[in-house]
């Protein structure tokens, strides 16, 4: 005579709503302890062109839309732009203002904006044209 065995009918889930519930506690603290970088960005009013000071410093980079860079009408490459921002960083201090053809690359953008705060300015500003 054999002895009969109890068949496992059902799963036992307390384990794994334990380990669920331990998760959502370190998530919910640690959440707020994680500290995000990003852009602080700034939105600009609209300024009637009258109101600008005409003797303002800004160092102006035009943006094309097939991706070059000038600045004074002069191409710069991608790969001088860095230097040739340092360069010119204490002649503009009010800052820089990047003005994009409206087909340019998201790409081509950031590339000029880390490049002038990687330079040292600290006021960027972007335009379309």
């Amino acid at each position: 005579m054999g002895r009969e065995r109890d068949t496992f009918n059902e799963i036992n889930i307390t384990p794994l709503t334990d380990i669920f519930l331990v998760l959502l506690i370190i998530m919910m603290v640690i959440a707020p302890l994680l500290d995000q970088q990003g852009l602080n960005l700034t939105v600009p009013e609209n300024v009637a062109e009258e109101q600008v000071q005409k003797d303002t410093k800004i160092l102006t980079v035009d943006v094309t839309s097939d991706n070059r860079y000038y600045i004074d009408g002069q191409e710069v490459s991608a790969d001088t732009l860095e230097q040739t921002l340092k360069a010119q960083v204490k002649d503009f201090p009010d800052g820089l203002m990047i003005q994009t053809d409206g087909n340019s690359t998201h790409g081509a953008v950031v590339k000029v904006m880390d490049s002038a705060r990687n330079s040292g300015f600290t006021s960027i500003s972007v335009s379309e044209v």
